[in-house]
């Protein structure tokens, strides 16, 4: 169900999103010259590491559109929210924006947390169940993706949504605008994308990763 995001009325949180147990990680100064392959492969650093919108880049993949599933839009106030400590740079009070991304078929390819400055979230979402990239396009937003870290885990959850035991592979980001900071936003991609993208390395098991 889709809360209320009415800020006036502080709808109740929905406590939890689906954040991974990180098994690997890596911050922005060991991704900026890219990753060696064994660790991930050159197609799966291009939608990871690269700086597009991964909506148009999931279409393009597909060859479908890319459809949004909104399954939360919470009132997070000032809390952490167990968010990345990044989150301090989007000013409060927050809202909160969980959603799957899939295809107008069905398959979902990606799951995404996103926090915003409540008391402006309208202006830059004005059709809440556009994916982000249409939005911002509506309205030629120019923004910066800053991507903070990439990291490789494991969720339940998840794992339930995409029918897949894992590892996924994740990162998180700041969009900027105006030079200012937009959004933090939380994404992690499923393992069904290797149909389109080819293994996500060649060589790499869960107990392989340092």
């Amino acid at each position: 169900m889709l809360a209320n995001a009415d800020t006036n009325n502080q709808a109740p949180l929905i406590s939890t999103w689906h954040h991974l147990d990180v098994l690997w990680q890596a911050d922005q100064t060991r991704i900026q010259p890219g990753l060696p392959y064994y660790q991930l492969s050159p197609t799966w650093q291009m939608l990871i590491l690269g700086d597009g919108s991964p909506t148009r880049h999931l279409q393009l993949l597909t060859g479908e559109p890319t459809e949004v599933d909104v399954i939360d839009m919470s009132f997070v106030g000032s809390e952490q929210d167990n968010a990345p400590d990044l989150i301090k740079a989007v000013p409060g009070p927050r809202l909160r924006r969980q959603v799957w991304l899939r295809t107008t078929s069905g398959q979902r390819l990606a799951y995404a947390t996103s926090w915003w400055e409540a008391s402006h979230v309208d202006e830059y979402l004005q059709n809440r169940s556009l994916p982000i990239w249409a939005s911002l396009s509506q309205s030629r937003t120019e923004l910066f993706r800053d991507i903070r870290q990439v990291f490789c885990g494991q969720s339940e959850a998840l794992s339930k949504a995409f029918d897949h035991p894992g590892p996924f592979w994740g990162r998180y980001y700041l969009f900027w605008h105006d030079g200012q900071p937009l959004t933090l936003i939380y994404e992690v991609f499923s393992p069904h994308l290797n149909q389109y993208l080819g293994p996500v390395s060649s060589n790499l098991q869960p107990t392989q990763i340092s």
